[in-house]
């Protein structure tokens, strides 16, 4: 691997004006916040005193956006980490169950999508490749908007599907496993040395949807970085130059998170985490069958509304692993 130059003067430079902003905007949202009650509380005192009905339920409207806004703000204070403003980098990969686990991997992609479309975060698939039946053995994207790996940092792990096989003709219970990884886009100011010579490079025709001009040239490219054998690949962009690019740029988070994580003896690495997706491993469960219930086994925070859940209403999980403190 080629060296990881952090740039230590200038990373120390800006992670003060970093916390300096950061301190200057929690100051101003509290104060922005604090006028909006005293604001609510005497209009509040002003309709009762004339039983104004309209008031009263303008009051209601009103606590009920500002407790929203409380919320979100609550959750942006426990995102103080060095990479939590940063755009994420999810990538799903199908584990033990076959055609189940790909369907489960695509399951999974769905749900993160209508997440990030709810938050508002741009998304941008870099690299697909479709399961030999059904669903996906595994998918990289960009989730992009502030806070993006801070919200998504806690969805790393394997997760656990329990359903009734719609792939099987007797109607059994299939369990399924799929491997979440998230990682923080690497920000411009870390440089990532990549030796050219480290790589091995490798391009080939696009095997999803895309369109003739995608199917039928080899703008595909796959990059192997052969010190700690590293693959990535995107198939995304129809020009092969575009693919490369952010290939490198899936590689360099990857790298910058090896690098980040023999820092710090503390954290277990994702190799670690992941080696080994199948059972006793999990960090949350998806039951459909038997009984309906979601359950994250870190927090033992619990969801019985699955297809919520599933369609992306994933607030509840991610706050519960927030207020933690992982």
């Amino acid at each position: 691997m080629g060296a990881v130059d952090f740039w230590e003067d200038a990373a120390r430079a800006a992670a003060c004006q970093k916390e300096r902003r950061q301190l200057l905007q929690t100051i101003e949202a509290w104060q922005k916040y604090d006028n909006e009650i005293e604001d609510l509380a005497v209009l509040l005192e002003l309709a009762q005193e004339e039983n104004e009905q309209e008031a009263l339920q303008e009051v209601t409207r009103n606590l009920k956006g500002l407790e929203k806004a409380l919320r979100e703000w609550q959750l942006q204070l426990l995102m103080m980490g060095e990479d939590d403003q940063k755009n994420a980098i999810v990538t799903i990969h199908a584990g033990a169950g076959g055609t189940e686990a790909q369907d489960w991997t695509e399951m999974l992609l769905r749900m993160y999508l209508r997440y990030a479309e709810q938050k508002g975060y741009k998304v941008q698939v870099l690299d697909l490749l479709p399961g030999d039946e059904a669903g996906l053995k595994s998918v990289t994207f960009t989730a992009s908007g502030p806070y993006a790996y801070g919200h998504l940092k806690g969805e790393s792990g394997i997760h656990r599907l329990v359903r009734i096989s719609p792939f099987d003709a007797s109607g059994r219970r299939h369990t399924s496993f799929a491997a979440v990884q998230i990682l923080p886009e690497v920000d411009d100011r870390i440089v990532v040395d990549i030796n050219e010579k480290d790589l091995r490079i490798d391009t080939f025709r696009a095997s999803g949807p895309g369109g003739q001009h995608v199917n039928k040239t080899s703008s595909a490219v796959r990059l192997t970085h052969l010190p700690t054998g590293i693959v990535v690949s995107c198939q995304s962009e129809r020009s092969q130059h575009r693919n490369r690019e952010l290939a490198m740029k899936v590689l360099r988070a990857r790298l910058y998170d090896l690098e980040r994580q023999k820092r710090n003896v503390k954290k277990q690495e994702i190799q670690e985490t992941q080696k080994d997706i199948a059972w006793g491993s999990q960090i949350r469960s998806y039951t459909l069958q038997p009984y309906r219930l979601i359950k994250d086994h870190r927090t033992k925070y619990e969801e019985g509304n699955v297809d919520a859940v599933l369609a992306g209403e994933l607030d509840g999980f991610i706050e519960a692993y927030l207020l933690k403190g992982q």
